[in-house]
């Protein structure tokens, strides 16, 4: 991706760009611009009456001297963008709702480009006609709408099936860091006309401040034309305030009223007066339902209703508080989220895949053992099934690859380098007949240098990310193989993605680009059982598959944990236990280890070697995934994302003992924990936000694992 993107960003000539009289459009951009990381290359293009810019990046264009009435704003504003530009060339330009500007400029200018819509489509130039629409989709890079509600309207006749091409990104708002001490405050914030029911407000609140002596209501806004006017004595109108004092005052207020007979495209007023601890009451116009899930939506529009709805908020300083504080936790649109979905939509355009947006998502090869071999006996912890299925359910296309499977296949009794060219021109001819976007790999030597450099020269785009699910830590010999396999590719690949802290990797002394840690997934359709909600005759499971040889136990062979188990069985007080793949207890696979694992109400989480930062096998997907209670060592560090209401921390072989006993004598706590626990994974690390974050961090996006 390129290190720098500029973009130009085009108000509508009407909207003032000011701190004085700024609007929705240009408040929107204001708010998304001072959280982007592309901030220091965005220039704010606008026709503004002031010098009280909201940002020091706006450049001003001035239109106000057309050369005679027949002239067009529109050409004339595009016009004098293009001189104000001086031939800078720019990787994107935004158009805020204005279709028109789109329609003119990208026969001028050869970039990318974004169009905002804040308003209803339809009710535009540029947009009004079903072909207007058909042709913005086919010609611009993307089309972002603020609400569901215009994005609906744009699509009306249109195959709903193209809306792959668009994003929903709300107007936002940073949440108040405190709660102010409210007032016995009725606020109203917008147009003071009919269109914003300004008059429904006015014959409900007269009602109310009769009533009520105690209680003062506030209008916030202007109409230079006939306006309904409230003469009450604990009435006043503010007039226009600017957006912070609005936010201010709204902190005070007791409650907030939004009206609007108007289709509301989206209705940040209410989003504001929610966020800002206000009791909100909205009418069930355009988007104004999906600015806040914290208020009520009047069922009829009219000035009786309302009266009754702020009359019950009045009397019930119960349900009133519970709406502030409920609104005032949870809001629904905040800057930060949405701010850096706008990033990735850009770094998208720019990215260099430089992906056909025909087809909007990545064609991927997913290279794993898929375990034919092994008759499928893995497929319940197999990494790279579930990252197929994430893939998949993100919306992208996936090639699966079974590299040990193909090369058994195709083995014969000539040499083995034979059948190894095999593979290496199967890649190839399936790569030049697929084309991937990225190359996606797992646990595998048999993808030859030479055929990676093959696959970089026939696709400069190429993005290649390896995956080891493997212990990466001093004290286990086998470490040091893995940390060769990794190494292998580990600077041939673009991105390197491991179960164990980075960190411990770098102490090896072994230098490898881009190395991130992701944590084991679930899948909701792998890890499918609440353990919590059945009657397990079982009270705790544990299964390894430790020197093996054919999928049975090699005899002789022994490891830290053997002694450890060992151990702890002579502490358990009548602790029906049920461990799998030690002395002569065999491992088990497939449906008979989910069978065993089932009928078990609490699992151990216990992996090879000392315990390691942050290291665990898929064990702990299917234990905790699966809804057992799962006791783990305490020095691998879960904590960073697991309390002690989700997971059971244990010190050593004695706190375990004593916290298995305890938990067996507990069910009420015992289920709450485990149900907690799979509700914090799927939450956290689900197949659909691990493949994501694994995509995100391999286009170079800059994303937090959780």
């Amino acid at each position: 991706m390129k290190n720098i993107i500029k973009i130009a960003t085009i108000l509508p000539y009407k909207e003032n760009y000011t701190i004085s009289k700024a609007q929705a459009a240009a408040i929107w951009v204001c708010d998304f611009f001072k959280h982007s990381r592309f901030k220091d290359n965005n220039f704010i293009f606008g026709n503004t009456h002031g010098k009280d810019y909201l940002t020091k990046n706006y450049i001003n264009i001035n239109i106000s001297n057309l050369k005679s009435k027949l002239s067009s704003s529109t050409n004339e504003y595009c016009k004098n963008f293009i001189k104000k530009t001086h031939n800078d060339n720019y990787d994107i330009i935004e158009i805020h709702n204005r279709p028109l500007v789109f329609n003119y400029l990208k026969n001028q200018i050869e970039t990318k480009f974004i169009l905002y819509f804040h308003n209803d489509p339809i009710s535009m130039n540029g947009s009004k006609s079903i072909n207007e629409r058909l042709k913005l989709l086919d010609e611009l890079d993307k089309i972002i709408f603020v609400s569901k509600w215009v994005q609906n309207r744009f699509f009306e006749g249109l195959d709903k099936k193209l809306k792959n091409k668009t994003e929903v990104i709300y107007p936002s708002i940073s949440k108040e860091k405190k709660l102010y001490k409210k007032e016995k405050k009725i606020t109203f914030v917008g147009k003071l006309n009919e269109s914003k029911g300004y008059d429904i407000y006015k014959n409900a609140v007269l009602k109310i401040l009769d009533e009520f002596k105690m209680w003062k209501a506030f209008s916030i806004g202007d109409e230079s034309r006939n306006r309904p006017i409230i003469n009450h004595i604990n009435h006043e109108e503010l007039g226009f305030l600017k957006h912070k004092d609005v936010l201010n005052f709204l902190n005070k207020s007791e409650i907030a009223v939004v009206p609007s007979r108007w289709e509301e495209p989206f209705g940040r007023t209410a989003l504001e007066s929610s966020s800002r601890a206000c009791a909100t009451i909205i009418s069930d116009r355009g988007g104004l339902p999906e600015t806040t899930d914290h208020c009520i939506i009047l069922k009829k529009l009219n000035s009786n209703e309302l009266y009754l709805q702020l009359r019950d908020l009045i009397i019930n300083n119960k349900k009133r508080k519970a709406l502030q504080i409920q609104g005032f936790k949870n809001v629904k649109h905040l800057i930060k989220d949405n701010s850096r979905l706008i990033d990735e939509i850009r770094a998208g355009i720019i990215q260099k895949f430089n992906l056909n947006f025909i087809r909007n998502k990545l064609r991927i090869i997913n290279i794993y053992n898929t375990g034919q071999k092994l008759n499928h006996r893995l497929y319940n912890i197999s990494l790279g099934k579930k990252f197929t299925n994430g893939f998949i359910r993100n919306g992208h296309d996936v090639l699966e690859i079974s590299d040990r499977d193909f090369i058994k296949q195709n083995r014969t009794f000539s040499l083995s380098s034979t059948t190894n060219n095999k593979f290496q021109n199967y890649l190839l001819e399936t790569f030049k007949n697929y084309n991937p976007d990225f190359l996606f790999f797992g646990h595998t030597k048999n993808i030859e240098l030479s055929t990676i450099d093959s696959f970089k020269s026939t696709n400069k785009n190429l993005v290649i990310s390896q995956w080891n699910e493997d212990p990466i830590m001093p004290s286990l010999d086998y470490s040091k193989t893995n940390i060769k396999n990794i190494s292998y590719y580990g600077n041939v690949v673009d991105h390197n993605f491991i179960t164990t802290d980075p960190s411990i990797f770098k102490k090896q002394n072994t230098k490898i680009k881009n190395l991130h840690f992701f944590f084991v997934p679930v899948d909701r359709n792998i890890e499918c059982f609440d353990v919590f909600k059945l009657n397990p005759t079982k009270d705790i499971f544990y299964a390894m598959s430790h020197g093996v040889n054919r999928a049975r136990l090699k005899k002789g062979k022994i490891d830290s944990r053997i002694n450890f188990l060992n151990n702890l069985i002579k502490k358990f007080e009548n602790i029906n236990y049920d461990f799998y793949g030690f002395e002569n207890k065999e491992p088990i696979w497939g449906d008979s280890f989910y069978r065993a694992l089932v009928n078990s109400k609490m699992g151990l989480n216990l992996s090879r070697g000392l315990p390691t930062k942050y290291y665990s096998s898929n064990r702990i997907a299917s234990l905790m995934g699966n809804g057992l209670l799962t006791f783990i060592d305490k020095n691998t560090q879960m904590n960073d994302f697991f309390n002690n209401n989700e997971i059971v921390f244990y010190d050593n072989i004695n706190d375990l003992s004593d916290k298995i006993n305890f938990y067996k004598k507990n069910d009420t706590s015992r289920i709450r924990i485990a149900k907690n626990g799979k509700k914090k994974y799927f939450k956290l690390f689900n197949e659909l936000k691990t493949t994501k974050y694994i995509i995100d961090k391999s286009l170079g996006n800059k994303i937090n694992l959780y």
